[in-house]
Parts: structure tokens; sequence; C-alpha cells
């Protein structure tokens, strides 16, 4: 059984020369719920819900034979429903067309969607841990290897849910958030820097202890890029997944 997938707005159709022109999709039942799995290339991303969150899952191969790293994308205010969770979780984060695939090999993913709209992370903290708890257990995660990273309202997300569950991550990975958070986690973090979030720079570098230096637990970059320019750019970046993967409990 066959349904569309709606590309990001901005998706590149050369990005798909040489592989099927499309993502098939067959539908098949899992844990007495039906669930839909997409497959582009040699990944399968399936679609199934936890505690009241849709998300997408990413599990590569090699997860089968050792534990693997966890990386979890919180996404911003539009990515939410009602927009379609494969068009929402594709647009910006790890599972976007164009990512560096040899950075990305070795992760799980896994992109929960908000069923409203909002910078409303918060209000969904124990769905999310439970959701990260099950991946771990059932798809091979390693407990000590996962990670948070989100944008926008995503990136506000993941700043909240650090203070939250300081005990569930590994390190956090933060893109142009929109607002500076009350504390600073207790973890290590990446900060990138967009348009929305270089107004408050200055008070996003004090709250947060950031340095530019890349060996630090806090870091920060700037590429002078915009709101989803830095998105696309920080996502793209393989030096931030090794940091991530130098980072445990």
């Amino acid at each position: 059984m066959r349904f569309p997938v709606v590309p990001p707005r901005d998706f590149e159709p050369t990005l798909l020369l040489g592989v099927a022109l499309g993502i098939k999709a067959d539908r098949v039942c899992a844990r007495d719920c039906v669930q839909q799995i997409l497959s582009m290339n040699d990944e399968t991303l399936s679609i199934d819900e936890h505690g009241g969150l849709r998300y997408l899952l990413r599990v590569p191969t090699s997860a089968a034979n050792e534990r693997a790293p966890v990386l979890v994308f919180l996404h911003g205010y539009d990515e939410g429903a009602p927009m379609p969770i494969e068009r929402a979780l594709t647009s910006h984060g790890p599972l976007r067309q164009g990512n560096p695939a040899d950075a990305l090999a070795s992760f799980i993913i896994v992109a929960p969607q908000l069923p409203t709209r909002g910078d409303i992370w918060f209000e969904h903290a124990r769905a999310v841990e439970s959701l990260v708890r099950q991946i771990q257990q059932d798809n091979g995660g390693h407990p000590a290897r996962t990670y948070l990273s989100g944008f926008s309202f995503g990136g506000n997300g993941v700043l909240d849910l650090a203070l939250l569950q300081p005990n569930v991550w590994a390190a956090l990975w933060v893109v142009d958030p929109t607002r500076v958070p009350s504390a600073a986690p207790q973890r290590p973090l990446w900060f990138s820097f967009g348009e929305i979030a270089r107004h408050r720079k200055q008070q996003f570098i004090r709250a947060l202890d950031l340095s530019e230096e890349a060996n630090a637990d806090h870091v920060y970059i700037d590429d002078g890029g915009d709101h989803v320019g830095a998105a696309t750019n920080a996502f793209r970046d393989p030096q931030i997944y090794a940091w991530l993967l130098r980072k445990r409990l």
C-alpha cells in the first residue's frame, strides 16, 4: 500500500538522482497498531506512536550488532501537527536530505512530533523520556550515549528537558532557540546560533557559559546564517556529530 510523502519546501530534486524518484511506503502491523514504513536507499524510516506522540524512527543496520548511540530531535513551531509527519520531521534536523551520511551512520535517530503547535515540549517531557527508554530497550540504544537536539522551539525544548532530566542526556545540541533559559543545564552543550538567537547572543553566552573552543563542554558556533540556514548548516556539519559521540553519561 502506498501513500505520498511531501518533500521539504526547499527539497533538492537532484538529491534523488540515481535513486527511485520518491519514497516507497508500506503498512505493517506492529504492537497492535498500524505502522507506516518509508524506505529510501538502504535505510528505513518507521512511523509509530508512543505516549501520545507520533514519531519517526531510523535504526541503522549496525545497531543489530551492538548498542548504538541515540539522537533525539525536537522540531520547531511549523512542524507540529497537523503538518504531515513525514514532511515535518525531514524538513530540518538529522533526517533531512543532504546531511552527512557517514557522520549519521551509527545513530539511531528518533524524531517525535507534537500533537499541537507551540513552545510546549516541556509539557511532553515524560512522554519523550518514556519513548527514549523504549527505543533503548527495543532497538539496542545506548543509555549512556543518548543525545538531545532541537531547532527553534525545539531548541527551547532541549534546554527545558535537560533541566528536568539531567540523567537522561549525555549531551545537548541546540540550534537557534528563541528564548534564554532560566538556568544552564549541567550537561555538555553545543549551541548553533541563527538569526533569532543572535539578537540575544551575549545573554545566551553568559547564561550557558558558552565558549568558541571546539573542545570545550559548552560550545557555540555562529556561521552568520538566517534561522532556517542555521539549521541546514548545523545538521550538515560532521564535526558536531563527532563532538556528540565523544560525550557519555
